[in-house]
This record gives structure tokens, C-alpha cells and sequence, in this order.
């Protein structure tokens, strides 16, 4: 997968992209990869380079063969390389999280705001999604509602707090969930207001 994201990257064929995943596991994950692979790859390109010279001293030829298993490893060397400085570049990437103002997706999120920060990955910012607008909420709302209200505004209170103005967009809980072209024009509005 993270090679398939590198080639989509890397062809330039898009002005954006962007790649959805759980912050928990495919994120750190898929960051971590491009390192992996670059110490994979550099142990690859020493043993292949140690075969090649043995081979070469015990050839009777001493002829030069052509190596596609090397002209690969350094190949996809050179594309983590750049996978890497686009990753980390923050005039062409932003890495957003999408949060619910409860407890545990707030810690969640700090948790890996300060993991990114540490790997030099620009953070574009925070979305909090599924808020409950209270001006729609009538007086005569079940009291479970006005709770759910109450508990969103205080942990509003933090999020406003804890991510200093790094908060791009608050997306509203609607009525249904969000699928299709229709249903992401309504949280466009939200998001890019």
C-alpha cells in the first residue's frame, strides 16, 4: 500500500491528494514505513554490492553484468527519498486530524500531533466532526440531548485550548450518515467555509 502511495505521489498526475486513514494504526504505520524501508534498503544495497564484488573477483571474465535486482533497490531507494521530503515538506503537505469532542479521540489526537511533531510532519490542523449544533436543540429536548450538548461545549472548551488555533473546520452531526457526491457537498460547506 504505502509503495502504491508513493507511485500515485510521485507520477504528479494530481494537484492534491489525499489519503484517509485511522491515525491509530495505518497512519503511524504508514509514516514509519519510508524509514523501515530506507534501512531495508540500505542493508540490500551492501549485501548485493559485497555478492557483486565476490562475484566479480572469482569471475573469469571480469565483465561488467547488468544487475536489475540493484537498479531496483536503488531505484526504490531514491523514491522513499522523495516520498520522504514531500511527506515532511509543509509547503505541500498537511496532515489533519479529525477528531469528535470526546475524551478519548481528543488524547488520541494530542498523542499523535506530538508524535508527528517529533518526526518534523507538518500538521495542517484539527476538524472536529459530528458536533451537535446547540441552537437547534429545543427547550423541550430529551435530557439525554441537552447532556450530549453540555459534555460537546466543555470538551469544545479543550479542544479550542489544548490545539492553539490549529482548529479548520467544525463539522456538524447530521441526520444521516455521509455517503455520497450529495452527502459530502453538505460537509464541504462546513469544511471549507
Amino acid at each position: 500500500m504505502f509503495e502504491n502511495m508513493v507511485d500515485l505521489m510521485l507520477k504528479n498526475d494530481y494537484d492534491v491528494h489525499i489519503f484517509d486513514t485511522a491515525p491509530t494504526a495505518n497512519a503511524r504505520r504508514l509514516l514509519g514505513m519510508s524509514k523501515v524501508y530506507s534501512l531495508w534498503v540500505n542493508k540490500m544495497l551492501k549485501a548485493r554490492e559485497e555478492a557483486r564484488s565476490l562475484r566479480e573477483m572469482l569471475s573469469f571474465t571480469k565483465k561488467k553484468e547488468a544487475d536489475p535486482l540493484m537498479d531496483y533497490l536503488v531505484s526504490f531507494r531514491d523514491r522513499m527519498g522523495q516520498a520522504r521530503q514531500l511527506l515532511t515538506d509543509p509547503e505541500k503537505t498537511g496532515f489533519f486530524f479529525v477528531t469528535l469532542p470526546e475524551a478519548l479521540p481528543i488524547a488520541v489526537i494530542k498523542r499523535f500531533i506530538n508524535w508527528f511533531h517529533d518526526f518534523g510532519i507538518p500538521v495542517g490542523g484539527v476538524i472536529v466532526n459530528m458536533l451537535i449544533q446547540s441552537e437547534q436543540v429545543q427547550p423541550g429536548a430529551p435530557e439525554f440531548v441537552k447532556n450530549r450538548v453540555a459534555m460537546q461545549a466543555a470538551y469544545m472548551d479543550e479542544i479550542w485550548r489544548d490545539f492553539d488555533g490549529n482548529v479548520r473546520a467544525l463539522i456538524p452531526l447530521f441526520d444521516d450518515e455521509v455517503r455520497g457526491t450529495e452527502s459530502l457537498k453538505k460537509v464541504i460547506r462546513y469544511a471549507f467555509d
